[in-house]
């Protein structure tokens, strides 16, 4: 079976992710993890068993990442952890640091071990040196082409291959990069879970005389984002890689939202299971935040196209615009309002399973009675008219999106 891995920066995304039809996901304790989020339910010792137990409840799996560039203190603060993870008993412990891989073996010997894309796994022996030290699966670079990613499956046969198919790339080697950590004079250490994300950052250069040699700099009065790359999309290439016998595909995002979460899941679950041409499945996925998609270094061909020079945020061409909390009548469901919605607009609703458009026909808001807008932040209830009832089978997980597509100049 191909695994669809995607991230769960929350419990609440993670349940989303499962719904949307993730089969695993990878979420970091926040003093452990490159994602040191600190904001909403975020996974830490109260609630990692939590976790476990939700997915474990509807036959999922879940990978806890331990893959920061540790330090004497880190290992001393795992140390502290170690039995609230055994207890938690996650699928699996994603690494890159030796010491926290002797550190979790030397305690947890039965647990299984992924190893981190931190670890630069460009080639066979790399694959079979952490196999041999009991490893059961590796996260590959980011940084190889199919024909080399057909090599290794074919020399390690009986090792599972995990890959980054989606999401945003760091411009540095597998993501070891101290540009955060030099731009912020060490504040923000980025292989410390706390990257500044510098290489978004606008930059005005100033080009020195360079005999015979020439770099052409294109910039605007915001600068040129020329470290900036665009994102990972190889939704294209699913097919091959399916045949080539990847056991995980993974997806950046855990700092990315629920419903960018849930839409991704969704388009990548019906392209694996074959219900979604790959073509119209790229363009879905434009719908969500994105930089511009590049295929990286999959083609073997990885040039200046792969960098989004213009723009550092992503855009997406739809905005997300609430999430149904329950259903209140026949057709009327209370929302979390998350972008302003008007009388009358005409809206998609997506499910796990569904799509429709459908027209916003009344706002009841809980204490001004009817109307007319519904803002940001607003808990409030919309009546709709649809196309089609059947996404009220799963209106638990039910998201609205703006119709169509947003074209960006």
């Amino acid at each position: 079976m191909n695994e669809l891995l995607m991230p769960a920066g929350s419990i609440e995304k993670m349940k989303y992710a499962f719904a949307y039809g993730a089969d695993a996901v990878y979420l970091g304790l926040v003093d452990f993890s490159l994602r040191a989020l600190r904001k909403g339910e975020l996974i830490d010792e109260t609630n990692l068993k939590t976790a476990v137990d939700i997915a474990n409840s509807l036959n999922k799996k879940v990978y806890c990442t331990l893959n920061i560039f540790a330090y004497d203190k880190d290992i001393e603060k795992l140390h502290q952890t170690i039995d609230v993870i055994a207890q938690a008993k996650p699928h699996a412990l994603i690494v890159s640091d030796f010491g926290i891989y002797r550190t979790i073996k030397n305690a947890i010997p039965d647990m299984e071990m992924h190893i981190s894309t931190q670890t630069n796994i460009l080639n066979s022996q790399t694959v079979k040196f952490w196999q041999d030290l009991g490893a059961t699966r590796v996260v590959l670079a980011r940084e190889l082409s199919y024909r080399q990613i057909e090599k290794i499956r074919k020399n390690c046969p009986d090792m599972e291959l995990e890959m980054f198919i989606h999401g945003a790339q760091c411009m540095g080697y597998s993501g070891r990069c101290l540009l955060s950590d030099y731009m912020t004079k060490g504040e923000r250490q980025a292989n410390q879970g706390n990257c500044a994300q510098a290489c978004r950052w606008s930059y005005k250069l100033l080009e020195e005389t360079r005999p015979n040699e020439y770099f052409e700099i294109v910039q605007d009065d915001k600068g040129s984002h020329i470290m900036s790359t665009k994102d990972l999309c190889l939704v294209q290439h699913i097919k091959e890689l399916c045949n080539l016998g990847i056991d995980s595909f993974k997806i950046e995002g855990r700092t990315k939202s629920l419903y960018y979460v849930s839409a991704v899941a969704k388009t990548y679950r019906q392209v694996i299971d074959g219900k979604l041409n790959p073509d119209i499945a790229f363009e879905e996925l434009k719908k969500v935040g994105n930089r511009g998609y590049t295929e990286g270094f999959f083609l073997g061909d990885n040039n200046s196209t792969s960098y989004s020079y213009d723009i550092s945020k992503g855009l997406a061409g739809a905005d997300f615009l609430g999430i149904c909390q329950k259903q209140i009548g026949e057709n009327q469901y209370e929302f979390l309002i998350k972008n302003k919605v008007l009388l009358n607009d005409e809206i998609e609703i997506i499910t796990p399973n569904y799509a429709t458009l459908a027209r916003v026909v009344k706002i009841d808001h809980n204490k001004k009675g009817e109307v007319d807008v519904a803002n940001t932040n607003d808990e409030i209830n919309l009546t709709f008219e649809s196309n089609n009832d059947e996404w009220k089978k799963e209106a638990d997980f039910a998201l609205i999106r703006t119709k169509g597509m947003k074209e960006f100049n």
